[in-house]
C-alpha cells in the first residue's frame, strides 16, 4: 500500500475485534518514531497499556470527561451521554499506546501519532486517538506514571529508554 492509500483510508475505528499484538504494536511504534521533529529532538515516549485495570480506568477517565461537554445545538443531554458511552466502549479490545512528551513538544507528538496511524492502516489495524485535557489530562497522567508537572518525559539514558509497560 503506497502512502496516499494510507492516508484515503485512514479512518477512525471505536469498535475492535480484538487487540494488536505485541510485535504490531512495536512495529507501528517504531514507525513512530521515524516522524520529524524539531531538531531531530524525537521528544517522545511511548507506554504500552495492556493491564486491562488501567484500560478500564482510562475508559472511565474518558467517559467522565465527555460527560461534561454542553449539547450542541439540537442535541440533547442523553445524547451527549449515549456519544460518552459509544467512545467508553470503544476501548474494549484496543490496544492502547500512550505518545508521551512535554507541551512544548506536542506538534512533534502529533506527527509521531499520524506516523503511527497511517502504519496502522498499511497493517490492516484501526486506530482511534484519545486526547484527555484539564483535570482528566492530570488523572491520566497519574494513572500512567508520567513525571513532571506537564507529564515532561526524562532525558533519555539508555536504548529503548522510552518504551514503557503500563506506567512510565
Amino acid at each position: 500500500m503506497d502512502v496516499y492509500e494510507a492516508i484515503e483510508k485512514r479512518k477512525t475505528i471505536r469498535v475492535y475485534k480484538e487487540k494488536a499484538t505485541d510485535h504490531q504494536l512495536r512495529k507501528l511504534i517504531l514507525a513512530g518514531t521515524k516522524a520529524p521533529s524539531a531538531g531531530n529532538r524525537q521528544p517522545w515516549e511511548f507506554i504500552i497499556v495492556d493491564d486491562q485495570k488501567i484500560i478500564d480506568q482510562l475508559s472511565e477517565i474518558k467517559y467522565q470527561l465527555n460527560r461534561q461537554f454542553t449539547p450542541q445545538e439540537g442535541e440533547t443531554q442523553k445524547e451527549v451521554e449515549e456519544r460518552s458511552l459509544f467512545q467508553k466502549k470503544s476501548f474494549e479490545n484496543a490496544s492502547i499506546v500512550a505518545v508521551c512528551c512535554d507541551l512544548e513538544q506536542a506538534a512533534n507528538a502529533w506527527l509521531c501519532v499520524e506516523n503511527i496511524s497511517l502504519g496502522a492502516v498499511a497493517d490492516g489495524l484501526g486506530t482511534g486517538i484519545v486526547s484527555y485535557w484539564g483535570e482528566a489530562k492530570k488523572q491520566a497522567e497519574k494513572l500512567l506514571g508520567i513525571p513532571g508537572e506537564e507529564g515532561t518525559p526524562r532525558k533519555r539514558r539508555a536504548e529503548f529508554s522510552w518504551l514503557h509497560q503500563n506506567r512510565f
